[in-house]
């Protein structure tokens, strides 16, 4: 036993998550509520423990109708790895508390310029003492692997952490200028001529038109529809945009604003605008939620995403949508 007290403190360091998954799966019982404390998959859970049995060349756990317990070669060591993880967590807490009121957000950058920063005041202004780090800016430090929630855009998750904020609705965009100039050509030789700008951020969503589909669709003509400028940014793409630089099939939910204030113009009929099948969604750290600003910022995000849905869906009742997935 007491060898096996030497090697624990030899490895601690380099085998600390498998450690780590070791003392939570005896402690809950089962590889399953490990993985969730920790955040990971359960296979990810026996994989560490394994890697652990395997550099000590002992068994470390088994199975019993009462869940996990511990071997005979860990069991004099087992109150030692708990302590040992007490006395961590207690650390953790007061690190934690030397974060204040800090909110560390990672966001895809277009949600984060055109969508949250523009919003955030008002959140600051009900919450002052409230510090924010986005993508590694703002009023509070990065501190790295500390994010508390993640927004993203993609497949629709269903986890208890997972918060549905939106779809998004597309449509052609253009400056007010453009829209001006094709206002009296005939709807079917209108983009003849013209530049088409093409946004990769909406590439891998199966329910998202390129030029060429939409087009088709609209039995417009059209040489060519996939040449043109591509941008993988949306922010990128409204600069061309407002530059006169041609028209882009972009997501309305983002441009809440520019639409409202005429700043950009939907040129083509409402009905001619597609639902995506991915949407963007918040994930928060289960941790996190455990910090009261930070359900206050839940329960904010969901208040701003509900005021864009129900933007979005003044399109919806127009273009009587069929594919809306959300």
């Amino acid at each position: 036993m007491a060898q096996l007290k030497i090697t624990f403190r030899v490895m601690a360091l380099t085998h600390l998550k498998s450690l780590q998954a070791l003392e939570l799966a005896l402690r809950l019982g089962s590889l399953q509520a490990a993985a969730r404390a920790l955040w990971v998959t359960p296979a990810a859970v026996g994989q560490r423990i394994k890697a652990l049995e395997e550099y000590l060349g002992i068994d470390l756990v088994v199975r019993g109708r009462q869940g996990l317990r511990p071997t005979p070669e860990l069991s004099g060591a087992i109150e030692h790895l708990r302590a040992a993880f007490q006395e961590l967590g207690t650390v953790d807490t007061m690190l934690n508390l030397q974060r204040g009121d800090e909110i560390h957000i990672a966001a895809i950058a277009d949600f984060a310029d055109l969508w949250l920063k523009p919003r955030i005041e008002d959140f600051k202004a009900a919450y002052p003492h409230v510090l924010f780090c986005i993508n590694g800016e703002g009023d509070a430090p990065l501190r790295i692997g500390q994010i508390d929630c993640a927004i993203s855009f993609g497949p629709q998750h269903t986890n208890a952490t997972d918060d549905l904020l939106f779809g998004d609705f597309l449509l052609p965009i253009s400056s007010p200028e453009i829209a001006h100039r094709i206002a009296n050509l005939a709807l079917r030789d209108c983009l003849e001529g013209w530049p088409l700008l093409h946004l990769d951020f909406y590439k891998e969503d199966p329910g998202a038109p390129n030029w060429s589909s939409w087009i088709k669709v609209q039995h417009l003509k059209r040489t060519e529809p996939n040449r043109g400028i591509r941008f993988q940014r949306i922010s990128a793409a409204l600069e061309a945009i407002r530059a006169n630089a041609g028209f882009a099939i972009c997501g309305l939910a983002l441009l809440g604003e520019d639409i409202g204030d005429g700043s950009l113009n939907l040129p083509f009929p409402v009905s001619t605008g597609h639902w995506t099948t991915h949407v963007f969604q918040a994930r928060f750290h289960p941790e996190a939620l455990l910090r009261p600003q930070v359900t206050c910022f839940r329960h904010w995000l969901q208040g701003q995403a509900t005021g864009t849905r129900d933007w979005l869906l003044q399109f919806a009742q127009s273009a009587k949508a069929s594919n809306m997935k959300w």
